[in-house]
């Protein structure tokens, strides 16, 4: 079996936002456990987010998808009671060796996106999920494309995620959700709003397409998803609230 690695995650937000009980590390060291997706721009991108966030004391965090679980080991650092859950068996024992790594008390659950917490309330919850569009119209059951393909459209989790975030979030909650432009940004602020949630983009960054959006960059352009030669893409992060 191979070894953990420890990544590093880049961080947009270098400033400690208030109420951390001690300092992060601008780009915190994370351990991943073989086959746990590995810490990106997007990862960065929405932790930067979640150091801006205030939280109310005693606050209650949900991050699905959590992968090593660096956004709930953030949120409790931050003073918050951090849940996590991830299908991978191997992703939770990772958000529990971070947990331990920071010092810090992480609840890792192994389930289905919120089927572990159905009937819990969240004063933020986080989300990364698999949004790259895929030739295959289901998401993997196992393996490593389960982190990041989503369907055709890239939508089967973001979809089920914006039908679920209202009841998940307690009054004045906040669900910040990163994901790509290829996949329909307006899609998602139309869900969450239906669904009655104020939502708004509060990031937008341009990348390039790492490997695995590279390798499928001419069938984007085939199926009309971006101008053929493009080999970037914009990674945005969503706020919504329960008013």
């Amino acid at each position: 079996m191979r070894p953990a690695v420890f990544d590093r995650i880049a961080v947009p937000e270098e400033t400690p936002a208030p109420g951390s009980r001690r300092p992060e590390a601008s780009a915190p060291r994370i351990c991943r456990l073989p086959g746990v997706y590995a810490p990106q721009g997007d990862t960065g991108l929405l932790l930067g987010q979640l150091r801006r966030e205030e939280l109310p004391p005693g606050a209650r965090s949900l991050d699905l998808c959590t992968g090593t679980g660096v956004l709930a080991v953030s949120a409790s650092l931050r003073g918050a009671r951090a849940t996590a859950v991830d299908v991978s068996r191997a992703a939770v024992a990772s958000v529990r060796l971070n947990a331990l790594l920071y010092g810090c008390r992480v609840r890792a659950i192994r389930g289905d996106l919120d089927a572990p917490v159905r009937h819990e309330h969240f004063d933020l919850v986080t989300v990364n999920p698999p949004y790259v569009p895929s030739e295959d119209e289901a998401v993997p059951a196992h393996g490593a494309r389960r982190s990041w393909d989503a369907g055709r459209d890239g939508r089967l989790v973001l979809d089920r995620i914006c039908a679920r975030a209202p009841r998940l979030l307690a009054p004045r909650g906040v669900l910040l959700l990163v994901q790509s432009s290829l996949c329909g940004v307006s899609g998602t602020l139309d869900a969450l709003r239906g669904g009655g949630l104020r939502a708004r983009v509060v990031e937008r960054v341009r990348r390039p397409f790492g490997p695995v959006m590279s390798g499928r960059a001419e069938w984007f352009a085939e199926r009309g998803l971006v101008p053929p030669g493009t080999r970037t893409e914009e990674l945005v992060v969503i706020r919504a609230v329960r008013p």
